[in-house]
């Protein structure tokens, strides 16, 4: 009975310590997000002071379409990228949007991890011919998630610039997130294969 409340207990607190870690970050993604828009205020809007244009030195000898010479405010508000030579330059992902990818991708993979890493432990045991003690199940999971926001930010910064698009969201959150599961997957089995040999009886 007391064996039956102290881990209740302990699995408490280690749920606990996972909720307050992910409050954690989403606080600093959130601050982050705040300081980028108030840089992006901050910072000082487009002045043009004098523009000569000398038509006595154009040639013009068919006038056909329209003629924008420089851009409106209004009209800045809709671009989202330019073209530089023959490359393409895009806008990334705003703060907010990014949060919410990097979310829904923690929200995955912490459902995969509490859905499927026991049965990962299991199969790596029969593979290495391995037993993991019960109290390592909790341990490993626990592990695996505090890592993830780490990982999820180094896959996200190594997406090519040109992927940052709105028609991409879904192709780029299913490759971090397989990405994600491998590497569960490969540390799962490192650990149990390394464990010292014991034989299941």
């Amino acid at each position: 009975m007391y064996t039956e409340f102290y881990d209740y207990i302990q699995k408490l607190h280690l749920f606990i310590e996972s909720q307050e870690m992910r409050i954690k970050r989403l606080e600093n993604l959130f601050e982050e997000a705040l300081k980028e828009i108030n840089d992006l205020k901050a910072k000082p809007s487009i002045s043009v002071d004098k523009i000569e244009y000398k038509f006595d030195q154009l040639k013009v000898e068919k006038l056909d379409g329209t003629l924008n010479i420089g851009l409106n405010p209004s009209d800045l508000q809709g671009i989202e990228d330019f073209a530089v030579g023959n490359q393409s330059v895009t806008t990334p992902f705003t703060p907010a949007q990014k949060m919410r990818n990097v979310m829904d991708v923690e929200e995955e993979i912490l459902h995969y991890v509490d859905t499927e890493a026991d049965q990962l432990i299991s199969s790596c045991e029969q593979n290495f011919n391995k037993q993991v003690d019960p109290s390592y199940y909790s341990f490993i999971k626990e592990d695996i998630k505090k890592q993830l926001p780490e990982r999820i930010e180094h896959y996200w910064r190594n997406i090519p610039i040109q992927k940052h698009l709105p028609e991409n969201e879904q192709e780029n959150k299913q490759k971090i997130c397989q990405q994600l599961k491998t590497d569960i997957e490969k540390g799962i089995a490192a650990f149990v294969q390394n464990l010292p040999d014991v034989r299941k009886e």
